[in-house]
């Protein structure tokens, strides 16, 4: 499995860390998350290290994993007390939920290698497919369909497409948006999954927009029209021509 193993940079992870910790409720009182469940991050390269982060700074224990967790430090140590590093096996132990942030010909292997772990868990999938990297792998996802081609690689998964539609940087910098939270939309065909995909959203600082099943989620693929949209909730729903 090739999940990255690059932290982020530092000035992403301060910025991640003050996003966080963003004072919103009345009186000046600290959002506090919808649950402190623990979670796993699979892949913690800038993308996982930035929502990993989020999370942790919001009060969820979070475990971020690479093939080298000694090369996790930096993020840990920016991360927080609630963070730590170990292996992607130790992460799909760990979390009660879990985000895979890998490039998506590594996909395959996650499940082939986590597969028994992941079993039953809700996972967020933040991977892109993109031809020039991933190769087949890539090409059959687009055209699959992405969300249903991720649900094939991680049978079991209570798979949800999330955060892969922002860069590193712009959730690190928009996290907690004072005027209007910056929508994240999600896909998946677990209604449960998609309530607690919902709540990691609102925790790490934005606002989930169910776009529907995971045969939804090319709506927001790379080059798609829901793609790279930094938008609140009701901007994102009319672009996406939902109702509601």
């Amino acid at each position: 499995m090739t999940a990255a193993a690059n932290p982020i940079p530092r000035r992403s992870l301060l910025l991640a860390g003050g996003a966080a910790l963003l004072l919103s409720g009345p009186g000046g009182a600290l959002a506090q998350p919808a649950s402190r469940s623990p979670i796993g991050i699979i892949g913690s390269g800038r993308l996982g290290g930035t929502v990993g982060t989020l999370w942790a700074k919001a009060g969820h224990p979070v475990l971020f994993s690479s093939r080298h967790p000694e090369r996790l430090k930096e993020l840990v140590e920016a991360a927080g007390p609630n963070a730590r590093a170990g292996l992607p096996a130790e992460a799909a132990a760990f979390g009660e939920a879990l985000l895979v942030a890998v490039p998506y010909g590594a996909l395959p292997q996650v499940g082939q290698e986590l597969g028994q772990a992941l079993r039953g868990k809700v996972v967020l999938d933040a991977c892109n497919a993109v031809v020039a990297r991933d190769g087949a792998v890539g090409q059959a996802a687009i055209e699959r369909g992405i969300g249903l081609a991720s649900a094939e690689h991680l049978p079991g998964a209570r798979v949800v497409r999330a955060f892969n539609t922002l860069g590193s940087r712009v959730l690190a910098e928009q996290a907690h948006r004072a005027g209007g939270l910056v929508a994240i939309p999600l896909a998946g065909d677990d209604a449960a999954a998609l309530e607690t995909a919902s709540a990691l959203v609102r925790d790490a600082g934005f606002d989930p927009v169910v776009v529907g099943p995971l045969s939804r989620a090319t709506d927001f693929a790379m080059g798609a029209r829901g793609y790279g949209q930094v938008v609140a909730a009701p901007e994102l729903r009319r672009i996406l021509g939902l109702t509601g």
